[in-house]
């Protein structure tokens, strides 16, 4: 007897994307787009649109009682993350220090790709306290 073929689940989605919160969107605005350089441009529900090459976009929008993230909402993917932090502290972008299992150099980067415990990452925040982060491909 032939087994049935089985049946594969029908995907409803028709795309994704994300999006967190900021309490001032003006500031949010020119720290994308100037600082980080970041293609933005404004959403029809009073927020910005981010958009990346190849990435999709993500939705950031104003909130009066906003709490910053306690983790990382978005990660930039670099090709060489030496140059991205130069190029990003050079812009006034602070990284973050961590101690410890994911310890960060005098530059704020942890080396994970070194010794095989991830990649190589570093955190700064942005105006509203959101962790971001510049991540090597």
């Amino acid at each position: 007897m032939a087994q049935a073929a089985k049946k594969t689940k029908e995907s409803f989605f028709t795309g994704t994307f994300s999006s967190f919160s900021v309490d001032d969107i003006e500031e949010a605005r020119e720290f994308y787009g100037k600082t980080l350089g970041v293609d933005v441009s404004d959403n029809e529900e009073g927020g910005l649109e981010l958009s990346f090459p190849n990435s999709g976009s993500v939705f950031v929008y104003p909130k009066d009682d906003h709490e910053a993230a306690t983790f990382t909402v978005l990660n930039f993917l670099v090709d060489d993350i030496d140059t991205a932090v130069d190029d990003l502290a050079g812009r006034g972008i602070e990284f973050e220090s961590y101690d410890g299992e994911m310890e960060t150099d005098e530059k704020g980067i942890f080396r994970g790709a070194d010794d095989d415990n991830g990649p190589n990452i570093a955190w700064f925040k942005d105006p509203a306290g959101n962790f971001l982060s510049v991540i090597e491909n």
